[in-house]
């Protein structure tokens, strides 16, 4: 289920204060890649063990909230630093 246009106008990154956007299929496909490899970790460096359906990424790239069932999950030790998927 999308979020709504209302609410991600208003979200941004709890640490850093920049604002999201939804990401793409094609970020999400690259995300799960790394997933179904374990080879992500969240900040506070658990294992990202489940596949994203949806999720929303920093305007600067840095940082990946996952969406659960409709909710964003905007809690910093729970963002994915989107550094992990270079290279």
């Amino acid at each position: 289920m999308p979020i709504s246009r209302d609410l991600l106008e208003i979200l941004c990154c709890p640490k850093t204060k920049v604002p999201v956007a939804m990401m793409s299929a094609e970020q999400i496909a690259g995300v799960n890649a790394r997933v179904a490899d374990k080879q992500l970790k969240y900040v506070d460096s658990s294992a990202v063990d489940s596949p994203l359906q949806e999720g929303l990424i920093t305007e600067d790239g840095q940082t990946i909230y996952r969406i659960d069932d409709g909710i964003p999950v905007m809690l910093i030790d729970k963002g994915i630093p989107a550094s992990q998927l270079e290279g």
